[in-house]
């Protein structure tokens, strides 16, 4: 697994819940994503958390487990190959999967920098719906696209597109190449000591402040 190049999409994507701006014509779907936004920003500017690093991650986690649909991320991302594992494999996988994610956002978040972000449409068809996004930073305007899905009378995410490119496509090109010339096994593995490394590095940063 190419673990720099996961490591700099997801770097990019977090940036996502880092930042406030315009909005356009607000829907309820675009008001609810925006409301995760707001929660992490008075999280990470808390002054009182900021002193308590452990209860400050916690609370970011509970709060992206929130807006993420981290069951339709794991059928994607496995494909094919979601079909293969048993009821306890997919429970498995799909706490790694989040594991992975929140581990990876959090530690981000934590060392945001100010930036923009503008609501600049979006598209719904049934159960699915897009929300268009442009980061304004001071090297110049980046399109994201937020695709999510309806389940239960809520909206969540189960996708981010940046410039183009998609977090899960990504995710599920690279979960497909070492299934397919290792194991699943193997897969398994590299995420375990990814979380692993993600957690002693916050564990390692916490004690240093």
């Amino acid at each position: 697994m190419n673990r720099k190049y996961i490591s700099a999409y997801i770097l990019f994507a977090v940036s996502l819940f880092l930042v406030s701006g315009q909005v356009f014509a607000e829907s309820q779907i675009t008001a609810d994503l925006k409301g995760t936004i707001d929660q992490v920003l008075e999280i990470v500017s808390d002054k009182n958390l900021q002193k308590n690093p452990p209860l400050r991650r916690e609370k970011l986690r509970k709060v992206i487990a929130l807006r993420f649909n981290y069951r339709q991320m794991v059928m994607r991302s496995l494909a094919k190959n979601f079909k293969d594992r048993s009821d306890q494999e997919r429970e498995e996988f799909t706490d790694l999967f989040k594991q992975l994610l929140e581990n990876s956002y959090a530690s981000k978040i934590e060392n945001y920098q100010d930036e923009t972000i503008n609501y600049v449409g979006e598209q719904v068809k049934g159960q699915y719906a897009m929300v268009k996004t442009q980061i304004v930073r001071k090297d110049g305007v980046v399109d994201v696209d937020y695709k999510l899905l309806k389940e239960n009378g809520q909206w969540l995410v189960y996708d981010f597109v940046i410039e183009g490119v998609s977090l899960i496509r990504n995710y599920r090109s690279q979960f497909s190449k070492i299934i397919s010339t290792e194991s699943y096994a193997a897969l398994v593995s590299k995420l375990t000591k990814k979380i692993n490394d993600l957690e002693i590095n916050s564990k390692a940063e916490a004690e240093n402040l």
